[in-house]
């Protein structure tokens, strides 16, 4: 029937389409033939008026399954759940029957400009519940959290002494931050960009340049590297220099020592 579906409850009865689903449905004929759960809203004996619910009930189950949830939810808990819809400012996730936000900042260990960088609606994923707010049934989640965390292991890749390369990310008056992965910056500070002196960083360096640096400290706990380029550029040259020694001729045969010069004075002086 045109605008809802006509429903066998001992007699006939009226479902419009609004009152099927909790939401927008588009294709009623999948639910011809179906034996559903339903709520009586109007009923009018003199006129053999019957309108139903299904969203009634529905509503119902969620508002009780959601309850059970939130009751049962506990912080620091991970949970599959699926992505329903996605904003500037992060997701939202379905953790079975409730709706939680998985705010950006909170999707990487790196930097996104947009939650479609990490994940896409109907996406099936792990999240980890940070925080439950049951008085305004609120739920924020986690995503980096069932992440490998990429300072775990910098003091291995990244050893002290170590000339890696690295992306310009961030320029500051006080130096620049270099990303050596992503979740992963370091500060080159302002005096360890050049030999020379630097009044301002892009006199030296832009964003989005890829240098190479030398890591001076590693503190993973503090989430902090120490980088330079100046130390970098000073053992090319002392390379260079160590390599133009090692190769330079050692035949001396055309080269006149101040002995020569003198031991030729000598000579003449005698002959007279």
């Amino acid at each position: 029937m045109k605008g809802g579906l006509l429903v066998d409850v001992g007699v006939r009865a009226f479902l419009p389409a609004s009152l099927v689903d909790r939401g927008y449905v588009e294709d009623l004929s999948k639910y011809l033939g179906q034996i559903i759960s339903t709520r009586v809203i109007e009923l009018n004996r003199g006129r053999k008026k019957v309108i139903l619910s299904r969203k009634a009930v529905l509503e119902e189950e969620y508002a009780k399954l959601r309850e059970e949830l939130l009751a049962n939810l506990q912080e620091d808990q991970v949970v599959k759940g699926i992505v329903r819809r996605l904003t500037q400012f992060g997701a939202f996730v379905d953790i079975g029957g409730v709706d939680g936000l998985l705010h950006i900042s909170e999707m990487s260990w790196h930097r996104i400009n947009h939650p479609s960088e990490v994940v896409k609606v109907s996406d099936e994923i792990e999240v980890m519940v940070l925080k439950i707010d049951r008085e305004n049934e609120r739920i924020s989640l986690g995503l980096r959290q069932v992440l490998p965390n990429p300072w775990d292991t910098v003091a291995e890749k990244y050893p002290v002494s170590s000339i890696v390369p690295a992306k310009v990310v961030r320029l500051a008056p006080f130096g620049a931050f270099v990303q050596l992965e992503p979740g992963v910056e370091g500060l080159v500070h302002i005096s360890h960009l050049a030999e020379r002196h630097v009044a301002k960083p892009d006199e030296v360096v832009t964003e989005g340049e890829e240098v190479n640096v030398k890591v001076l400290s590693v503190d993973p706990g503090e989430k902090r590297i120490r980088l330079s380029i100046r130390e970098v550029a000073r053992e090319k040259q002392t390379r260079e220099y160590q390599d133009y020694s090692h190769n330079k001729p050692q035949d001396t045969s055309d080269v006149v020592t101040i002995g020569d010069m003198v031991g030729d004075l000598f000579e003449k002086k005698d002959k007279e």
